[in-house]
């Protein structure tokens, strides 16, 4: 009977995960074990021909690839700004829409709203925006914020792709921070009211160490969104001006797709792989570590 029993779980088993296996694997698992295989090779990604070159694409990565080093920094800097201030903003808004507003349904569906937006489609709008919108406005007013060639320089290119990464994840971790924020014990916050601890005092030290798993989920996102950030790029700026916001996302793509060498293609995915997994597990180590129970 037991074996019986044995057998029914097993076959339930593959019946309702079976297919969600397969497709996991022949989507994700094999084109990752082909991706190293490649990046072993000097395929070009179209011929018949794979010629085995062993670690001969890492090592031109790694000490004659100026270009990747340039993408990688820029990706790094984009990161690390995008990843601040998009968690800043959503956890503002959510601090602002978790108040007794008779607007904040009707406001987080407004600030939800660009995540349902393909990222090709807002880099097209924001273009747009950067380029006739503001400079209609600054003719208008005369402001210089509006004036300012905001995809033509590397600086200002910079912070106009930062400006639209921040306007389109913003929305989307400030709802996993509103649901961290309503589950925070309204006693505890009552009790340090009662005790005279200042606004700032119950963030600090009561709202903050509580909603810890929310923050380790939405620096986890904002991270791995940032690191893997190619169509709004390609939308605004195409990498330019002069390669100045090529992501490393983009530098694969070139190089796989645009030069047609897709074996130091995968090399350059397969190192960036590395980097931004060890990068991900340390900041979820870091941020579990701070968790705390109610």
């Amino acid at each position: 009977m037991s074996g019986t029993k044995k057998s029914s779980e097993w076959l339930q088993q593959i019946v309702f995960v079976g297919p969600a296996l397969i497709f996991f694997t022949i989507i994700v698992v094999l084109p990752f074990v082909l991706g190293m295989y490649y990046s072993f090779t000097s395929w070009n990604g179209v011929s018949d021909e794979i010629t085995w070159v062993g670690l001969a694409n890492f090592k031109d990565v790694l000490t004659n690839d100026d270009q990747f080093r340039n993408s990688f920094w820029f990706t790094v800097r984009f990161t690390f700004t995008a990843v601040i201030l998009t968690n800043l903003v959503g956890f503002l808004l959510a601090l602002l829409l978790t108040r007794n507003l008779k607007t904040r349904n009707t406001l987080r569906t407004v600030f939800f709203l660009p995540n349902v937006i393909g990222g090709l489609l807002l880099g097209f709008i924001w273009q747009f925006i950067f380029v006739k919108g503001f400079q209609s406005i600054g003719a208008v007013t005369g402001i210089p914020f509006f004036t300012m060639p905001w995809l033509g320089t590397e600086e200002t290119a910079f912070w106009g792709i930062v400006i639209v990464e921040v306007w389109k994840g913003a929305g989307y971790l400030m709802v996993i921070y509103i649901s961290g924020l309503i589950n925070v014990p309204r006693e505890l916050i009552e009790a340090a009211d009662i005790d005279g601890a200042s606004w700032f005092q119950v963030l600090r030290n009561i709202i903050v160490p509580l909603i810890m798993p929310a923050v380790t989920v939405c620096l986890f996102l904002a991270i791995s969104w940032s690191f893997k950030s190619f169509d709004v790029i390609i939308a605004l700026t195409k990498g330019g001006p002069f390669n100045s916001t090529e992501a490393v996302a983009i530098n694969i793509y070139n190089e796989a797709f645009t030069r047609n060498r897709y074996g130091a293609g995968t090399a350059k995915a397969f190192i960036f792989f590395i980097i931004v997994a060890a990068i991900t597990a340390l900041q979820v180590r870091l941020t579990k570590s701070r968790e705390v129970e109610a």
